[in-house]
């Protein structure tokens, strides 16, 4: 997914002098508190930040009051306008040189709480572009994406797990809106890489963090019509959606119920929390227990079962000793090598050979995260390469990419609730180059796991818009898992 607010068509001519229609740097929904920087120059001109106003769904906002803007979502598919004053308007059909840069806050994604009142520390992304663009009054039409043949979808029988995707897999497609939910959906169905079906709520519910009443029907209807199952609810805690502070236990606990009660709504029968604090645990099972939901925290690179981050999970559930609490097994924490399509992205932002193979060196040692994202910023400025020409990646590409032994998950395998099985390229062979499959499908059949595997390819991350067909990579993924399972057996 390119790291980029603008595209082709981002310039438009406006009464007011111009403006740029904007595209959420990211894969899930923000809140506008998010945006923590947008500067602007067109035909090589620094815009002063009095003259850009940003307006989002009619309403507008001058770029000093966007970090209170706390209860307002960028909805991934949304475009606001970034509005330019300039004395003499752009006209149609104008090549305009423009150069924008930018800083997002992602509020999930906390690097340490904040002390004594003060706000925490959050993954930043960075984005910088500068094209010619061609000045317009509307949106470029959407791609005619094509539909490959494929033969049909062996039966299960007696396979062990239950298949599913995520449709997190298709973030660049949909927030580019080439996809509208239910069109999504029906090309699911048509590959037929179901019936599982897992969202993450911060990315697909317009009304996010609330599920309303008329996506539960547009919900309903496309499972009625495609026969599909709920699978997953995944749940973020966004600590950080106020800049003044992170969020208050309290907070943290009525956001989460009522992301509960969404999911329940949905007929969900499972949700993939982010926190497991105690005390934020002890308060929502009895809302669990109302509502029949598992609760399972997600491991995820760079951690692995028996981190000790998770140990700490571990224990509490020993504590807390309830059925309805357990994991996600996610399979970024069980690479052995980077990548490819980390690798391209970076190469593609500017990394030569060295670069790439210092990265891999580094990504292979057991030091800490931090201090590996540390020591290969210092190598990046120590070669006189700013580190924000990676955007995230310089971040992402150490807590995306673990490199734990995959027999680790048999060390917990009986409270394993749901699998995202993450993946990023599939090679002409069939088989994943950066994650052992088989060896993943020995390990969780033996272990005796009959749930979900949920397909989650990640490589939007880092690939460009319309590089691969996700969709048609999740199938093969699945004919992959199909063909390991049926091995073991």
């Amino acid at each position: 997914m390119p790291n980029g607010l603008i595209t082709d068509d981002s310039l438009r001519v406006h009464p007011e002098g111009a403006a740029l229609s904007l595209t959420l740097p990211w894969y899930r929904s923000l809140w506008l508190s998010s945006v923590v920087r947008l500067e602007v120059a067109l035909d090589g001109v620094a815009v002063p930040a009095d003259d850009l106003t940003l307006e989002l769904a009619g309403v507008r906002y001058r770029l000093d009051e966007l970090a209170q803007q706390s209860e307002v979502l960028w909805y991934l598919q949304q475009h606001p306008l970034l509005i330019v004053r300039r004395d003499t308007p752009i006209a149609l059909g104008e090549r305009h040189e423009v150069a924008i840069s930018g800083e997002l806050r992602l509020p999930y994604m906390q690097i340490a709480p904040g002390a004594d009142g003060a706000p925490g520390m959050y993954v930043p992304n960075h984005v910088r572009q500068s094209s010619t663009l061609t000045a317009t009054d509307r949106d470029a039409p959407a791609p005619v994406i094509g539909h490959e043949s494929l033969p049909p979808v062996p039966e299960a029988g007696g396979d062990p797990f239950k298949l599913g995707v995520t449709l997190y897999s298709a973030s660049a497609e949909f927030r580019a809106g080439w996809y509208d939910f239910d069109g999504l959906l029906d090309r699911v169905a048509e590959l037929g890489i179901g019936p599982g079906i897992e969202i993450v709520a911060s990315q697909m519910i317009p009304s996010y963090p609330a599920v309303s009443d008329e996506f539960v029907a547009t919900w309903r209807a496309a499972f009625d019509r495609h026969g599909f199952e709920a699978s997953s609810f995944g749940a973020n805690l966004d600590m950080g959606r106020r800049r003044d502070r992170d969020m208050t236990p309290d907070e943290e606990f009525e956001v989460s119920e009522l992301l509960f009660r969404g999911a329940k709504k949905l007929g969900f029968p499972l949700v993939r929390i982010q926190s497991a604090k105690p005390e934020l645990l002890r308060r929502l099972l009895p809302i669990a227990e109302q509502l029949e939901l598992v609760l399972a925290y997600e491991i995820h690179a760079p951690m692995g079962p028996n981190s000790p981050e998770i140990m700490k999970v571990r224990d509490l559930y020993d504590t807390l000793d309830s059925p309805l609490l357990g994991f996600v097994a996610d399979f970024s924490s069980t690479m052995h090598a980077m990548s490819p399509t980390l690798l391209r992205a970076v190469r593609r932002a500017g990394l030569d050979d060295e670069a790439i193979a210092r990265l891999q060196e580094i990504w292979a040692t057991d030091a800490p995260m931090r201090e590996r994202q540390q020591e290969f910023i210092g190598y990046l400025t120590g070669r006189d390469f700013d580190p924000g020409r990676l955007g995230s990646f310089a971040h992402l590409a150490f807590n995306m990419h673990g490199h734990v032994d995959p027999r680790e998950w048999g060390d917990i395998m009986p409270q394993i609730k749901h699998v995202h099985a993450k993946f990023y390229d599939i090679d002409a062979s069939g088989q994943e180059p950066a994650i052992d499959y088989p060896e993943l499908v020995r390990v969780f059949v033996d272990g005796g796991y009959r749930g979900y595997w949920s397909s989650e390819w990640e490589g939007h991350a880092f690939a460009e818009l319309g590089e691969v067909d996700p969709l048609l990579l999740v199938r093969r993924q699945h004919d992959l898992i199909r063909t390991s399972m049926r091995a073991v057996a």
